[in-house]
């Protein structure tokens, strides 16, 4: 018997599409979501008791890997005090002072329960603070499901073939402007056209929405140049790449500063957080001390904050990224390797803990690019290594996650199964 088959049917009786967040339905790749019950470390276990080596890790958040033994018991020491108070408590200022101390650019910061919170509070401050309307965003790049944010969105919105959602008023979108993302000359245009009615860009300086897009260095110098001139709040969305591509975030990878920062993924350890901040000027036009509202019951609730400060304890250990960088490159060249003794035309390249792999000649650099690739061939290769116990993102159109849990042995088990998948695409 077939538990996740037998799962699934049950779930869609209950559950619209049968999931709670729309790309783990398996809709761009066919076959039946597969239902997990236990991780540990680098492996997950499905209700079949089938084991695999997790290449999703909750979407990133697992960057230790699976039931981190310390991140564990600091869950269990805070739950035996209380879920949650609805009341300000000292984990939430120590998870504050870690976020100001580890990402320099951001003075003040806001705890809430959401990656989409924090970029829907993020704007929301920074059209307080600018009195515009008026936001910039990339094609492709996804951050969160607030309505003003639904439009030419990656992630799930790019896998089941919507850039925009339904339900969104047109009110609300007209408000939202995308340009291409690497384009410098579309973006001295937009901002030479409107520049000075724009609150905001929001941006995710290394893209994992829409498959891995690393940033040309002159876009995201010119971003700043025209955000400084223009008196725009440049939004850095570091939900995923946030401790993720390094310990300072993509911004210190890339020498870039931006106004504000959002975060989540990896400072909830596996528990629902996120949070928003930048220059104290800004954050300050929230209430109570400014005109902003914001608020939420279980925003620094206690036992998921004492995830995240444990999280952020255990990759701050000397070589922690060092050595993630080292072997999500070697999971790359060894898939790049595999392709290519195969005559797989196949591409794949790193940053930090985050991959990508695609089918085309090299790396895209933009949406479009994205979007020629095969996604046939996706889709097969997926379900060839899923047989095979290597569980990848279940779109063509999302990043990939190593953990310091990954081994050598995990690795080199990936590519042997790569090696295979390859050879039956021919």
């Amino acid at each position: 018997m077939n538990k996740n088959k037998e799962l699934f049917e049950q779930s869609e009786v209950f559950i619209p599409g049968g999931v709670n967040s729309p790309v783990r339905a398996f809709g761009s790749v066919g076959g039946t979501p597969i239902f997990f019950k236990a991780g540990m470390g680098s492996r997950l276990i499905d209700e079949n008791d089938k084991e695999y080596i997790d290449y999703i890790n909750s979407w990133g958040p697992m960057i230790v890997g699976h039931a981190h033994p310390e991140i564990i018991n600091a869950v269990k020491d805070t739950a035996e005090f209380s879920l949650s108070f609805g009341a300000p408590t000292s984990r939430e200022l120590t998870m504050a002072e870690l976020l100001v101390k580890l990402v320099p650019s951001i003075e003040q910061v806001r705890l809430v329960s959401s990656g989409t919170e924090a970029t829907m509070s993020a704007i929301r401050v920074a059209r307080g603070y600018t009195k515009r309307d008026k936001i910039l965003k990339f094609e492709g790049c996804y951050h969160g499901h607030a309505d003003s944010l639904l439009v030419k969105a990656g992630s799930g919105a790019l896998t089941f073939g919507q850039p925009s959602s339904a339900g969104v008023p047109a009110d609300t979108a007209k408000h939202t402007h995308t340009l291409e993302y690497n384009n410098v000359t579309a973006l001295e245009e937009c901002f030479k056209k409107m520049g000075h009615e724009l609150a905001c860009v929001i941006i995710e300086p290394v893209v994992g929405n829409m498959n891995l897009i690393v940033p040309k260095i002159a876009f995201l110098n010119k971003l700043r140049e025209l955000c400084t001139k223009y008196d725009t709040v440049l939004i850095f969305d570091e939900v995923m790449t946030g401790f993720r591509v390094a310990l300072g975030g993509a911004q210190s990878l890339y020498n870039v500063t931006p106004d504000m920062t959002t975060l989540g993924k990896v400072i909830g350890g596996g528990l629902p957080v996120g949070a928003f901040g930048g220059k104290k000027e800004i954050m300050q036009q929230l209430a109570p001390l400014g005109p902003v509202y914001q608020a939420g019951t279980l925003s620094g609730n206690p036992v998921a904050v004492s995830a995240g400060i444990k999280t952020l304890e255990l990759i701050q250990k000397p070589n922690f990224f060092e050595n993630l960088s080292k072997t999500t490159k070697s999971l790359v060249e060894g898939l790049i390797e595999a392709a290519r003794t195969n005559n797989v035309e196949f591409s794949a390249q790193s940053v930090g803990g985050m991959f990508g792999f695609y089918f085309s000649a090299q790396p895209p650099e933009s949406f479009e690019e994205v979007m020629v690739s095969n996604r046939e061939k996706f889709n097969k290769f997926f379900h060839l290594m899923l047989d095979q116990g290597i569980y990848f993102g279940p779109s063509a159109f999302e990043a990939g996650f190593v953990s310091s849990a990954h081994s050598t042995d995990d690795i080199n088990q990936t590519i042997k199964a790569a090696e295979v998948s390859f050879k039956k695409l021919k």
